[in-house]
Order: C-alpha cells, then sequence, then structure tokens
C-alpha cells in the first residue's frame, strides 16, 4: 500500500491542467526563475527574473562527507566516519516489562499494541531539556502507514480464508502512532527509556472531531463512538508544539462482498471499492463493510493532533478544517502576523496540493480557548505556465461551491475536497508527498513522486514521469498575491533522460520524504515502488536500493548519504536540536519484490534479514540512529 505508483480516481475537473505540462513548460521557458539555487526574492516584480538552469548543479559544497554508491545489498549503507544504531524496531516493547518480540510473529493484537508498530513513516523528535539536555533526551513519534499480513501473522499468510476478527485487531494494533522516550547514553549510543510517557496511539484508539464536522455530525455516525487512526503516512509540528499525523491510503481497509453495493460517486473520487486493496477486513470486522457501515470511511483522512509530551493523557484529535483526502504531509509554519498555515498534499496520481490559513493569529486563538486548526479557510494551488500560481479557496457560498451546485455547507466542502478541488480546476499532480520548508528563507518545497502520464506533449522532460521531481515556491505577501514555483531538482537516471542534470553521487527516483535540518540543507528520502527497484524494463537498473541524499538548496548540489536494505524505503527523518544525531525510518525491508521475489510464511526472509539477522526471525521496520564517529554536526564539513 505505501509504495505502489497509485492511479487517480476519476475526476470531474473544470479547467485543471497536469502539472507535467506546466513543468515542461517550465523547464523550456526562458523566463526561469531559479537564480543562484534560490527563489528570487522579488519574483513579484513585473519585471521577469533572469534566466537559468532548472537542474542542480554538482559543483561541490560545504557537505562534509563522501557520497555512498548505489547499492543492492540488503544492508544500510553510510558515509565513513559514520555509525547505525538501530533505535526503535516494530516489536519493541515500550515497557521495560515487555510483552516482548516474537521472531516468529507469534505476538498477539493485545501485545502489538503494547508494542512499537510496524510501517514507519513520518517522525520528529521533541526535545525534553533545555540546552543540551534537549539533544540527549526527548520524546520520538513516529507513524505507522501499514501492515504485510505475511509478515505480521504467525505461520500463515493472509490469504482470503485467513481473515479473523483477532488478525484484523493485531493489523489495527501495528498501525497508528508510536510515543517512546529516548535518551542518549554516554558513549554516543541511543537508547528507549521504557518510562511512561511511552504509549501507542492505534486503529482502535478513542479519537474525537472538531472544526466544521464535529464528533456528532451526521456523516461521521454509524451507531458506534469514533476510534481509530490509520495509515499515519506524513507528519508536522504545529508552531504551539503539537504533533500532526497524516492519515493517506484508508480507503484500501474497506470492501464488502454484498454483490449489490455500489459506490457513490464521492465514494468512488475516494478510491473505495468492494475489493479494496485486498486485506478484506471486513469479512471479519463490520465496521469496515462498506455496505454496513457506510459512514466509516468518512471517519478517516484527517490530519490529527496529538499532544507529543502526554500522548496518552487526552484522545487524538482529528481536525476536519484541514479537508479530507489522501494526507502526505502537514508542514506547519505560521504567516508573518501569526497565523497557523499548514501544507499537504494528496498521494495520488492526479492528486493536488493544499494549504491552509487560520483565520488569527493562533496565539490569539489559544488565548480565546479555540483551536487555530479550527478556524480557518482551506486552499487548493492551481500552477500557472509563467511560474505563477494561486491559492484557490475551498469556503462554501464562493465560485461554484454553493447549494445551487449541490454543496450543503462548510462540513460538506472539506469532506469532500477532492471534488471540491476538481471543480474549482486546482492543478494536478505527480503523486505529491511530503512537504518542508526552508528555515533559511521560507521557501516551500514538495516532493513529487511519479505519474503515470499518458497525455500526449510536443515537448518536454517526460511524458509518463516514473521518476518523480521535487518542486519550490514561495508565497506572496498574503495570500490573495499568490506564489511563485519552479522545479528543485529532477530525478531520474540521466542514462535514460537527458534531462535530469544529476551526477553519480546524486541520482535518485521517487522522492517522497523532505526534511530540512537546522543548517538549512534539504534531506530527501526515497520510496522506489517494489516492482520497479532495479528493474531495466522499468529504467532503474541503474538507482539501487532506496536512498537518503542531501541538497543544498543554495547550489542545487545533490549527495546519497544512505542506502536501504532490500525492498524497504526510506521514510521520515528527524534530528537533535544540535545536528549531531539523525533520526532515520526505514520502511518495510523486506516486501515484495521484482527483483528478489517475495516473502513467504515459510521464507518471511526471503528478501530481507534486516535488522535482526536471525534465521528463526523476519524483517523488520525501524527507526534508525545515525551518528559521526567524531561526535560532530551530521553532513557538516
Amino acid at each position: 500500500m505505501s509504495d505502489d505508483t497509485r492511479t487517480a480516481a476519476p475526476a470531474a475537473t473544470a479547467g485543471g491542467r497536469d502539472f507535467q505540462d506546466l513543468v515542461t513548460a517550465r523547464l523550456m521557458s526562458r523566463r526561469n526563475l531559479l537564480v543562484g539555487g534560490a527563489l528570487v526574492a522579488a519574483q513579484f516584480a513585473l519585471s521577469p527574473a533572469p534566466a537559468a538552469s532548472a537542474q542542480p548543479k554538482t559543483q561541490p559544497t560545504g557537505q562534509g562527507f563522501d557520497a555512498v554508491p548505489v547499492d543492492s545489498a540488503d544492508r544500510i549503507t553510510v558515509p565513513a566516519g559514520y555509525t547505525v544504531q538501530t533505535l526503535a524496531p516494530w516489536g519493541a516493547p515500550l515497557s521495560a516489562v515487555g510483552p516482548a518480540w516474537r521472531q516468529d510473529g507469534g505476538n498477539t493484537a493485545s501485545e502489538q499494541a503494547r508494542q512499537i508498530g510496524s510501517h514507519h513513516s513520518g517522525t520528529h523528535f521533541f526535545p525534553m531539556g533545555r540546552g543540551a539536555e534537549g539533544s540527549r533526551r526527548g520524546m520520538l513519534l513516529i507513524n505507522h502507514e501499514s501492515v504485510d499480513p505475511t509478515l505480521l501473522y504467525a505461520g500463515q499468510g493472509a490469504g482470503a480464508q485467513a481473515v479473523t476478527a483477532e488478525k484484523v485487531a493485531k493489523g489495527l494494533a501495528a498501525q497508528g502512532i508510536t510515543a517512546v522516550e529516548v535518551q542518549m547514553r554516554a558513549d554516543g549510543t541511543w537508547r528507549p527509556t521504557g518510562s511512561a510517557r511511552g504509549a501507542r496511539i492505534t486503529g482502535t484508539t478513542p479519537v474525537t472531531f472538531s472544526g466544521p464536522l464535529t464528533t456528532g455530525h451526521p456523516a461521521l455516525q454509524t451507531g458506534d463512538a469514533p476510534v481509530g487512526t490509520l495509515s499515519n503516512s506524513g507528519h508536522g509540528v504545529t508552531p504551539w508544539g503539537s504533533y500532526l499525523a497524516c492519515e493517506e491510503n484508508t480507503n484500501g481497509w474497506f470492501g464488502t462482498d454484498d454483490p449489490a453495493w455500489r459506490p457513490t460517486a464521492t465514494q468512488r473520487r475516494y478510491g473505495l471499492s468492494a475489493l479494496g486493496h485486498g486485506q478484506r477486513w471486513h469479512a471479519a470486522v463490520p465496521r469496515f463493510d462498506l455496505a454496513r457501515t457506510a459512514n466509516e470511511p468518512n471517519r478517516f483522512g484527517w490530519i490529527v493532533e496529538v499532544d507529543p509530551l502526554d500522548p496518552s493523557g487526552s484522545a487524538p484529535v482529528k481536525r476536519t478544517a484541514l479537508g479530507r483526502f489522501n494526507h502526505s504531509s502537514a508542514a506547519a509554519g505560521e504567516t508573518r502576523d501569526g497565523h497557523v498555515v499548514v501544507y499537504s498534499g494528496d498521494d495520488e496520481d492526479g492528486g493536488y496540493l493544499y494549504k491552509f490559513v487560520g483565520d488569527a493569529p493562533w496565539k490569539s486563538e489559544h488565548a480565546r480557548g479555540r483551536s487555530p486548526l479550527d478556524h480557518g479557510v482551506l486552499h487548493v494551488a492551481r500552477f500557472r505556465e509563467d511560474g505563477g500560481g494561486e491559492w484557490l479557496p475551498l469556503a462554501h457560498g464562493r465560485s461554484v461551491l454553493t447549494a445551487a451546485h449541490g454543496w450543503k455547507d462548510q462540513a460538506d466542502v472539506l469532506l469532500r475536497a477532492r471534488e471540491a478541488a476538481d471543480a474549482l480546476g486546482a492543478t494536478r499532480l505527480d503523486r505529491p508527498q511530503q512537504i518542508a520548508v526552508s528555515p533559511r528563507n521560507g521557501d516551500v518545497y514538495c516532493a513529487l513522486a511519479n505519474g503515470a502520464g499518458g497525455h500526449t506533449r510536443a515537448a518536454g522532460p517526460r511524458d509518463a514521469n516514473p521518476y518523480g521531481h521535487v518542486i519550490r515556491w514561495q508565497e506572496g505577501p498574503d495570500t490573495a498575491a499568490g506564489f511563485r514555483w519552479d522545479v528543485f531538482v529532477l530525478a531520474g537516471d540521466p542514462a535514460h533522460d537527458a534531462a535530469v542534470g544529476l551526477d553519480e553521487a546524486g541520482t535518485f527516483a521517487s522522492p517522497k520524504g523532505l526534511a530540512f535540518d537546522s543548517a538549512g540543507q534539504l534531506w530527501i528520502g526515497t520510496g522506489v515502488s517494489a516492482h520497479s527497484l532495479h528493474q531495466e524494463e522499468r529504467r532503474h537498473e541503474n538507482l539501487g536500493n532506496n536512498a537518503l541524499l542531501l541538497a543544498d538548496p543554495r547550489t542545487g548540489t545533490v549527495r546519497r548519504f544512505l542506502t536501504a536494505p532490500r525492498g524497504a524505503e526510506v521514510t521520515g527523518v528527524t534530528g537533535t536540536p544540535d545536528g549531531r544525531t539523525l533520526f532515520v525510518n526505514i520502511q518495510h525491508p523486506g516486501s515484495s519484490t521484482a527483483a528478489w521475489g517475495a516473502p513467504t510464511a515459510g521464507n518471511p526472509r526471503a528478501v530481507s534479514d534486516w535488522p535482526d539477522r536471525e534465521r528463526a526471525g523476519r524483517p523488520r521496520s525501524a527507526t534508525i540512529a545515525v551518528r559521526r564517529l567524531d561526535g560532530g554536526v551530521i553532513g557538516a564539513a
């Protein structure tokens, strides 16, 4: 579920253009607005900006490491002078008294709910203490995106007849969020403390809804109280320090065996189908049967707010003003006058880019006892060929989002945010993934993983976009002023695409994870799909396993810092305030691949046995801690 190229659901568009058409025009344009690797500060002026190449340069920078080569081995590689420690693997107990991980996958659902979840994705380190102490101890919050049934359960695979309520319960317990307190020892290694602050938020944790759709809203009613967060992918951190978890591909858990069931237009637009993604949870748990609980899917696809220092102290809150779709990111910040801003992409081929802006300064909202995330306007992006763009408000009563056009109220607009964006003619993108805001100048970056294409183009870098790219934009003085955008890096293999300007030290494909460090350098994690890894027929034979790269936005230089085990993606990245520890999530090592086959109940280690290397074990997603042997700042010269 987490790494396949997704097919866009049918969209009733009104003037929206494929983003690749715009990229083509921008890369061919003489008015490229990238100068010296940075967006021109005066690009809102009427005069055109100087011309320059949109491709990253390859000259040396201040990055203090030699790029690691592409790799196909079942291991993690990092530059000389660095060390890697497995810190928080799937199944590790949150408490010092257990329950212990079982190598055969035999932990029960109840035990899994007290262990670290699977399929690690977005993550953030929250310091506990001031100064140096804040870089030695903190809360690590980890999202868990999915499960692999063959590896999750002991002794048997995930055949249709094998679905039971206990297996669904374990799948629910393996997803959600892990909060674990971690501390650095005197020797520089990290350990979970086993403190009472550790907690799991799973697919059965009670939740509340706030904003235009509250918990009591009719569209959220099923006869049971709402519980659970699922398919948690990207994340964000608010200006006031809360953690935002993104529900992404939740539609895949639903299905039905009722031959009379037919999806509504909205259900079809949100990817709901009788087959789902093949897990067949509906056969054992009515909650996931579309014919029996039609409103249950409406409870998912939101951004969830959690207190990172007290994750079990109150119910997680789903903030409905941020819209419902496959949230891949929740990059939060604030405007010059203190209004909260949250950027998020919709992870589907043809998905949109969204931006929420609070109505009032967030500090004044808190002073009034109101959540800044409940009061504001969600916008969707429309990109222009000339490098400009507009934020279109998804506001009931404006443009075509009126009762006369079938929109009941603001809650209806947000519940059907995809359809609202369709109606406004927003720009379709190639699977928008994580978004990051530069601490240097406020430029915003978004990873676009890949796209199927299929449209005829007279010229340009690609028709289909199998490799993806990273875009960036600079906001105008206010939301109405729009933004200016360009391509930061076009990913891919220069041997197959001459438009790619990367050298051997920095080639990559399918960017998904983005994160800035305190020095203003951009970390890029990749998620090439299992059917493309190392495949010559898909022109990925030179790109190796998935990787983590470091890019300098000032020069465009990209260098490969880390390579992942077989079958794995590199997902969340976060660091300590002093920059001397980098936490990296390695997701689903050992998953089914075209290159190495698939794990089976009899041989779960067929693709990978990382990180345990146990003959009787199985591969495990994990958070790793990367440090320099000399204790220096990661990536620095």
